[in-house]
This record gives C-alpha cells, structure tokens and sequence, in this order.
C-alpha cells in the first residue's frame, strides 16, 4: 500500500485541521501516517491529545512522536526533529509529506529534499504580511522564498498569502483553499438552553456576553479587549476566553489589577465550543496576526456579530459595518467603541448575526475538501 506523512510541529494542528484530509487520503487508498510533537507545545489539553492519539490507533493511523519546538531559536531541537522526520522517510519511503506550521514546514521540506520525497506545504498564514514588523520579513520571507523551490504544492489559505506567493516564489504550484475546512452545521444547527449554559458558565443570564476563542499567548492579543471593557466601565459586560497558554497568569493577573477578576472569565481549553458560542452575544477576535482564523469563522457559522482586527486573512471575511466591526490590534479605544455600539442596538447585532450565518458557507469544509481532493488526486502525477 503506498504511505504518506502528515507532517505538524505539534499534535493538535493535525487534530483540529487535518482529519478530514486523512479521511481523503485513506478514501485514497493511501497508507497515513502522522509525525508531531505529542508532548509540548499543543493548544489542546494533555487528555485530548491522549485521546487524540486513540482514535489514530483507531483509525489505524501509526504516529510517531518528534521533538519539535515551536521555537525557531531552540536550534538543537529542531536538528533533532529533522534528522526523526529524515530517518521517517527513509525507513518508509512515502509517496509524499504534507508539512503544516512554519517549524514543520521548514524540517519537512528540507528532510523531502534531501531524500527525494515530493512535498505538499500548507501555509496557514506566513509572519509576513502587509503590517507586519520588520523583523518578521527580514527573518521568515528569505527562508520562506528560498524553500518554495523544494515545494511540489504551495497552499495557501487567504488572499494575501496566495498572492504574494504566486508572484514571488518558485514552488511546483501555488493554490489556494478557503481555509482549513469549517464543519458549519456543527456551529449552526446546535440547539443550547441560554440561560442554562449561561449558569455553568457563571455567567447572569441577563449580562452582556463577549466571548473569544484561542490560545493565550501575545498573538491572539485578548489584553486590548480586557482593557476596552475596562475604558467602558460598564458592569453588564462579561468577557469569557476560551483557550490555554503562557499569558494565562498574566491575563489573571490584569483582570484583577483593573477591577475585572468578576467579569473575565478564562475557561481553558473547551469540549464544548459550540455550545459556549451559542450563550454569546458577540465575537471578538484581535489577533495581531492570522493565517484566516477558523474560531472567528465558527463564531459566524453560530450566528454571531464579530469585532475583529483588521489584519491579514481576517480581512477576507470580516467587513467593517457588515459582519460587525474591524479595528487596529493595537487601538484599544477603537475597541471599546465597537463593542459599545453592538452592546447599545439589538437589532443590529441580530442583523449581523444573521448575515454572517450565510456569507460564511464559502468556507464549508465540503468545499475545501473538493479542492484537497483535486490536490492529492492531480498534483502529485
């Protein structure tokens, strides 16, 4: 049976972002195997990685553990993790790796140049974009520009990025998805008690709720919005996080330091996501980079307004005065503003809500896995 590699720096980007693409590949008749860090670095928590990795044995998916890190500067562990993927490779001769994160990417490409194996890489948003500093460009775009020679198939998953890379690299071929695949119905058709969910959450039932979802860390920027409820000073305005990472303490810690330990809640990471969007009132997503950003696109498919950056691949979607408003990453009052205004009108939010609900079905996972299929099938001849 013909194998391949899905390649990931860390575990839970295959497992939120990949399964459906293992599903094509064994439809395929392919062999699939997954290589990524199983230990560190995962968005998800210990146990669903755990239980991740039973339903890979489940679905008869070998996977190996390599010691990547998410840090570029962790140097020796990278070499460690590219000599794993090599050796990978070697020993099972794959028809071809998918590589996803930068880390993955740049091992991935390099251990498939070096031992013949074609490469399909996945670009879920480069460090360089329109707005991003200086030393995002002078560091990631060479490194970028030059491994585009070693990619069969760059894909990538907004305008931008697709753009640039048609115009300036020198991959086999460049293409573009609609994102990772957003399974729609399980965001749309959930039916929640309100209030119910609302009491778990420790939430009145009569408050404000303005939810975000991602990892906390300094990218995903959830301090602007802790300020802005803060500069509004208003006690109806709740502020639930779904999500982990190294800023946790810190976000604790400036909640408390503002008045807000009360309205701010940090939940972890949450099974329950489809539930917890529908017990909102309003999405908030101020990123100070994305590649699209698939929880702000859940956030639509539950029929939420959202209040996002302005930034790259967010802007795909997020239109100012229509699906809700966009602001800098950086302008708090900007923020604070927005969120007053959807606060102050109901109908506006319901109007919101309700045409977010239908613009995004461009990014259905059944479209994305019409052109993943197309990929795997044609590209690779």
């Amino acid at each position: 049976m013909k194998k391949m590699l899905m390649l990931a720096s860390v575990a839970s980007m295959i497992d939120q972002f990949n399964m459906s693409n293992i599903d094509i590949l064994k439809k395929q008749g392919y062999e699939v195997h997954v290589a990524a860090n199983f230990k560190y670095g995962n968005t998800s928590s210990k146990q669903r990685v755990d239980e991740f990795k039973k339903e890979l044995k489940e679905l008869n998916v070998p996977f190996y553990h390599v010691d990547f890190s998410r840090k570029i500067t962790d140097i020796l562990s990278n070499i460690k993790a590219y000599k794993q993927i090599k050796n990978l490779m070697l020993k099972n001769k794959y028809k071809f790796v998918h590589c996803h994160s930068p880390i993955g990417g740049v091992c991935g490409r390099i251990a498939g140049h070096s031992t013949n194996t074609p490469v399909i890489y996945t670009a879920h948003g480069f460090y360089f974009f329109k707005g991003a500093p200086l030393k995002n460009w002078l560091l990631s775009y060479p490194i970028e520009r030059w491994l585009a020679r070693y990619t069969d198939v760059l894909i990538t998953i907004n305008k931008e990025d697709y753009a640039r890379a048609k115009k300036s690299f020198k991959s086999g071929s460049v293409k573009y998805i609609p994102g990772v695949g957003l399974d729609i119905k399980k965001f749309s058709e959930v039916i929640v008690d309100k209030l119910a969910k609302r009491r778990e959450l420790e939430v009145p039932g009569e408050a404000f709720v303005l939810l975000s979802v991602g990892e906390l860390n300094r990218n995903k920027n959830h301090e602007v919005i802790i300020r802005a409820i803060s500069n509004l000073n208003k006690s109806n305005i709740y502020y639930v996080i779904c999500g982990q990472g190294p800023l946790e303490n810190y976000l604790r810690t400036l909640s408390k330091k503002l008045g807000l330990e009360k309205y701010v809640k940090l939940l972890g990471y949450c099974k329950d996501l489809a539930e917890v969007y529908k017990s909102a009132d309003i999405f908030a997503f101020p990123s100070r980079r994305e590649g699209l950003g698939l929880a702000a696109l859940e956030a639509m498919a539950s029929g939420l307004p959202i209040i996002t950056s302005n930034v790259r691949g967010i802007v795909d979607y997020s239109v100012d005065g229509v699906t809700g408003y966009t602001c800098s990453p950086i302008d708090i009052d900007e923020f604070a503003e927005a969120i007053n205004i959807i606060l102050g009108n109901a109908e506006k939010r319901q109007r919101m809500g309700k045409y977010n609900k239908e613009v995004v079905k461009v990014f259905d996972i059944s479209n994305v896995k019409i052109r993943m299929h197309e990929i795997y099938s044609k590209e690779l001849l």
